[in-house]
Order: structure tokens, then C-alpha cells, then sequence
């Protein structure tokens, strides 16, 4: 299957190559990188800006692939709360370009979401026929996203997911919450985590696995991808030093010592019920994921 992999550079996207290795995949990045790591042969992605209409165009029906994956994002949360532009313009407008013209070549779409989109009044595990109603701009406009491609066509995945960490960290935000809770430890800070803010965070090699899954049944529609569980934060940040070895100064605290600028749903735990019902949700309880993220991440040093 040819496949254009638009964000290929991120921790998702790098994943996503090597779970797609057997496809015929074109990743794409905002900016031409050549990808160096000694355990792979990653492929180097292509320049392209997903705002860039005539740049996206002309790479789509050029390459004409049976599936566009996109991974591109603006997840700035906080920075999004005050001014939500740029948010809007990836998120959703970019979304919807992306629909608009795998439709005109008649490529499927692949898109991914957040559990930001709910306002997290819900106590037991959101299903995807759940109502949304994000609490903050930037859930806005990834809700946003979703019913321009909804409505712009028919042949999508729309994936939620929560949490995300993964061994290539995560860039644009400074990097993935067990990368920034180890670097804290190892630098001695004390540490802050808020306790109050139930989650399921996922391992990017997990969710890649999954989505490969995914695109070969041809269910489109919209679906919930994280790994089993549920923690908050704290109980997260907790098991990341256990399996560490670290006991740094950490104390658990609210959302509203934290403050904030963008709210986070209390309670965002996703129900993988659209892969149950396909019978091809294998995703792992958080903790043997986490495990093993941080085994990999200990032995490269």
C-alpha cells in the first residue's frame, strides 16, 4: 500500500515507519531532516508544510497514495489558550485541506486526535460515541478538525489518543513527560505533578502497531487508540522512577496549584470500544508499555 506519512519526523511518525515498513511509505516533515539512529534505517522525510496548500496538493497527487496518515500538530496547549491562530491553522483548516483533497484522488485519511476533546465530567471511560465538549482552545480546535473531515469526507480514520510518549520525545513541546520527569530527576529539581487528572498515556510504538492494524480493515470512522488502564499524572510519574531506580523530591499537587493557563479535562480515560468491535484492539496495560519504554531508554543511555 503507498502511504504519504505527513509528520514522520515525531515520536508517532517515527514509529509509524517502522510499523509501516512494509508499505510504501513517503513521510513528510515541516522541514527536510535527515533522521540519524544507529538501530535503524530510517527513512529521511521530505520537506512540507501542511498549511502549504499548493506544497500539499501538488505531494499528494504526485505520489496519489491509497492512504494519507497525519500526524502534524500544534500542541502547544497552554500557548493555544491565549492565542489559538496558528492551532487553528494546522489543526483544523490544514485538517480539512488534507480531506478535501484525498477525496479528489480518492485516498483514504488517517487523522490524529486527543482526549482534550472532552471536558472530562465523565467518571467512567469515554467511547467514541461519546458527546465532546473541550474544555480548552486547543481541544476547540482539534474537535474542529474532526467535523471538517468528517464533513469533507467519507473515507477517514479519526484516531483519539492520550498521553503520548515515544523514543524519538517530542519535539515541539520540549519534549515527552517521561523524557522531562527523568531529565528533572536527574538534575535534582523537585518535582511537581499534579494528581488530580486521570489519564491513560500511551506509547507511541503501541499506538503505530494499532493504526497499522487499523488501515487494513477499511472500517473508516472514528476511533479511541490508547493503551489499557488508567492513572493520574502523579501515579504516572511515580511508576516511571520505580522503574528507574530514581526517588526524587516529588509531591503531589492540584490543577489548580498548578495553574495553568489552558484547563485539562480531570478525567480523559479512553475506551478502545471501535477496536473491540472489530476484534483487533491488542493494546497493552500502560504499565508493561511503560516498562519497556523505560528499559529501551535506560540501555541507550
Amino acid at each position: 500500500m503507498k502511504i504519504l506519512l505527513i509528520g514522520a519526523n515525531g515520536q508517532l511518525g517515527r514509529d509509524l515507519l517502522m510499523a509501516l515498513a512494509h508499505h510504501n511509505v513517503l513521510g513528510t516533515s515541516r522541514g527536510a531532516i535527515t533522521v540519524n539512529d544507529s538501530e535503524n534505517d530510517w527513512p529521511s522525510p521530505i520537506a512540507l508544510d501542511v498549511c502549504d496548500a499548493v506544497e500539499v496538493r501538488a505531494t499528494i497527487t504526485s505520489f496519489l497514495p491509497a492512504i494519507v496518515i497525519n500526524c502534524a500538530a500544534y500542541h502547544r496547549v497552554d500557548d493555544i489558550e491565549l492565542d489559538a491562530s496558528q492551532a487553528l491553522a494546522v489543526n483544523a483548516l490544514a485538517a480539512q485541506r488534507l480531506a478535501l483533497i484525498c477525496r479528489e484522488v480518492d485516498a483514504a485519511l488517517l487523522h490524529i486526535s486527543t482526549d482534550y476533546v472532552f471536558d472530562g465530567a465523565k467518571r467512567t471511560p469515554y467511547v467514541e460515541t461519546d458527546l465532546p465538549n473541550p474544555l480548552s482552545a486547543y481541544g476547540a480546535t482539534k474537535l474542529a478538525g474532526e467535523l471538517l473531515i468528517r464533513a469533507a469526507w467519507r473515507k477517514h480514520y479519526i484516531v483519539r489518543t492520550c498521553g503520548l510518549y515515544g523514543l524519538a520525545g517530542a519535539s515541539g513541546k520540549g519534549g515527552n513527560f517521561v523524557n522531562t520527569m527523568l531529565r528533572l530527576a536527574q538534575e535534582g529539581k523537585p518535582i511537581r505533578v499534579v494528581n488530580d487528572q486521570t489519564c491513560t498515556p500511551t506509547f507511541t510504538k503501541d499506538l503505530a502497531q494499532q493504526i497499522a492494524r487499523l488501515i487494513e480493515t477499511g472500517a473508516y470512522g472514528t476511533y479511541h487508540i490508547t493503551n489499557d488502564g488508567a492513572c493520574t499524572w502523579y501515579e504516572f510519574a511515580c511508576e516511571i522512577f520505580r522503574l528507574a531506580g530514581l526517588q526524587p523530591e516529588m509531591r503531589a499537587i492540584t490543577s489548580a496549584e498548578f495553574n495553568a493557563p489552558a484547563r485539562r479535562p480531570p478525567y480523559s480515560v479512553l475506551e478502545n470500544a471501535g477496536l473491540k468491535a472489530l476484534g483487533i484492539d491488542q493494546m497493552r496495560h500502560w504499565r508493561e508499555a511503560l516498562a519497556e519504554y523505560v528499559s529501551l531508554k535506560m540501555a541507550r543511555g
